[in-house]
């Protein structure tokens, strides 16, 4: 059964559920929450999306990136992204940055994301179990070495990660 999302106006009033392939065809306003992980000693838990995902496949992202499920808060799909994408519990989160308000259009796809999406940030040393089918590849990056890489190859990135760093100011 295809995930169904919450819908919005652009004023933020609900405008009931729609399917996940329609929303992203007819470009509804639908919410997202996004982590940034830390280590404890400071290094950035990234992960790289995976081939089947139909929006930035293959793209590296921030250490979660959540679609709301209905009636949810940004603070509870940040949680259970973190549980479902990375098999980690018990992170204290903290809201990171402003709610963004972020338009993709991939022609080529048919695809219009446009999202609400609301960051936060936690720490933990926990052993990360990707989720096989949403999650590629993790890594940790030092903030000088994504800050270089992200300059290098900014499309090897997703644009809500790179919209998000500077928007919290990762790169101080």
């Amino acid at each position: 059964m295809e995930e169904m999302f919450e819908t919005y106006s652009d004023d933020d009033v609900p405008t009931g559920l729609v399917a996940r392939s329609l929303v992203h065809k007819l470009g509804l306003w639908h919410k997202a929450s996004n982590v940034f992980l830390f280590r404890t000693d400071g290094r950035l838990v990234t992960q790289r999306r995976h081939a089947s995902k139909d929006v930035w496949p293959n793209s590296w992202d921030l250490s979660v990136a959540e679609h709301l499920k209905p009636g949810e808060s940004y603070l509870e799909a940040a949680i259970r992204g973190l549980n479902e994408e990375l098999g980690v519990t018990g992170v204290d989160l903290e809201p990171a940055g402003n709610e963004l308000r972020a338009v993709l259009e991939v022609a080529e796809s048919g695809i219009k994301d446009c999202e609400r999406q609301m960051c936060f940030r936690g720490v933990s040393d926990a052993e990360t179990v990707p989720q096989a089918d949403e999650v590629a590849e993790i890594r940790l990056y030092d903030l000088e070495e994504l800050k270089t890489a992200m300059l290098e190859s900014p499309n090897s990135f997703t644009p809500w990660f790179r919209e998000h760093a500077l928007d919290v100011g990762l790169f101080k």
